[in-house]
């Protein structure tokens, strides 16, 4: 019965974030290589998509791969790019037929020429589509992302005076989004792990000890529940806190 129950479009946020953490142990529990659990992850990001547009969230941001992540045996970091050059090739088609438009944030320069220019033409392919914006966050990091912002802006010569915090958004890799208004993170894990650190200052955020490829629809459903009970203050008062 809870199953079937609907989501209050009123309080479903604009733009979730989420850090789609628990793949390796998700593989290594069942005795499975952890590029097993990183397709598992895959897979399962495809039905979290559908669940968002069914929801009605606007905006979606995934924390697919970090700049800290280059680290990881070699192996391991091959295989994941493997896997985002077959999502783009295997997904594309319908994600465009649902009206998901494909941003990236964060720096390709590192990734592979041929990987490059796939995601470009993804990205030029789906942006006249307004249903869902979906960010995907590869070789991504929130002290590079402000980094970069601060070269931009001295680039540009703009006078300190004019820096405010309006500028510094716009100086972004995810100028022209709104802020996210609920981050979540599988696995139980409570840090940010260099994760739009700007964007998220006045984030609610959602942790959940969930695997990344178990946090199916009625996961995601706990969390805007949750949400949707939460007090936004964005370091104000609370309207009860007023009477």
């Amino acid at each position: 019965m809870a199953k079937n129950k609907a989501v209050s479009r009123s309080r479903v946020p604009t733009h979730v974030a989420i850090i789609m953490d628990g793949n390796g142990r998700w593989a290594i529990s069942r005795g499975l290589p952890r590029l097993a659990g990183h397709r598992a992850g895959t897979e399962n990001l495809r039905r979290i998509i559908t669940a968002c547009i069914e929801f009605g969230v606007k905006y979606l941001t995934i924390y697919a791969f970090s700049t800290e992540n280059w680290g990881r045996p070699r192996e391991e970091v091959d295989g994941l790019m493997r896997i985002l050059e077959d999502v783009i090739d295997k997904e594309l088609a319908e994600l465009n037929k649902e009206g998901v438009q494909l941003r990236h944030i964060g720096r390709l320069e590192r990734l592979d020429p041929k990987l490059q220019e796939k995601v470009l033409e993804a990205i030029d392919l789906t942006k006249n589509n307004n249903r869902l914006v979906l960010n995907v966050a590869f070789n991504y990091g929130g002290r590079d992302e402000i980094i970069c912002a601060i070269q931009r802006i001295i680039n540009d010569g703009v006078k300190p005076e004019e820096v405010n915090s309006a500028l510094v958004s716009r100086y972004m890799f995810t100028a022209g989004v709104p802020d996210p208004d609920l981050i979540i993170r599988t696995s139980g894990e409570l840090r940010v792990s260099n994760f739009l650190i700007w964007q998220g200052a006045y984030s609610e955020w959602y942790v959940t000890s969930v695997y990344w490829p178990d946090f199916d629809k009625e996961e995601l459903r706990k969390a805007f529940d949750t949400f949707a009970k939460r007090d936004r203050r964005y370091g104000g008062l609370s309207q009860t806190d007023e009477e």
